[in-house]
């Protein structure tokens, strides 16, 4: 379902991204609708699938996942079957919040989350005792400069 958007739409979609938890009344209020008409935008929003979820953003360091890795992968392979097994297999690591396909020198690009450097050892470990990788490139995040920013409108 494609929905059109306008200005009030872009602006629930703002304040959501601002602070997803607050009550439909607020949200109404700053977006110069009614409830009802909210409401409906909102469900509209969730239909279209322009919302995809509702989710709270965490402080890693508070919960001791503070080592953050972004993992560089180069493959020699590019056939469908590898790439459902790789795809399969990376998305069963907790651990990888975030996965691409990249064009560029490397395939693939994973942002990693985990406690400390035994962790990540055992993360790397998992990650390539299941398909063939040419090359496995690590960088570790010193500090997060912007983390979790909103999506412009």
């Amino acid at each position: 379902m494609e929905l059109k958007l306008d200005h009030i739409d872009y602006r629930i979609l703002e304040e959501l991204q601002r602070d997803a938890s607050q009550s439909q009344r607020a949200l109404s209020e700053k977006v110069g609708l009614s409830q009802n008409a909210c409401w409906r935008r909102l469900k509209a929003l969730d239909a279209a699938g322009i919302i995809r979820n509702h989710t709270v953003v965490l402080d890693r360091n508070q919960l001791g996942a503070g080592l953050v890795v972004f993992v560089m992968i180069k493959t020699r392979h590019h056939s469908a079957s590898w790439l459902k097994r790789f795809r399969t297999h990376v998305s069963s690591i907790a651990d990888v919040i975030d996965f691409f396909r990249i064009g560029g020198e490397y395939d693939y690009l994973l942002k990693i989350i985990t406690r400390d450097m035994a962790s990540y050892d055992e993360v790397y470990k998992r990650l390539i005792e299941e398909v063939e990788l040419e090359t496995v490139t690590s960088y570790f995040a010193m500090e997060a400069i912007e983390e979790q920013r909103p999506i412009p409108m």
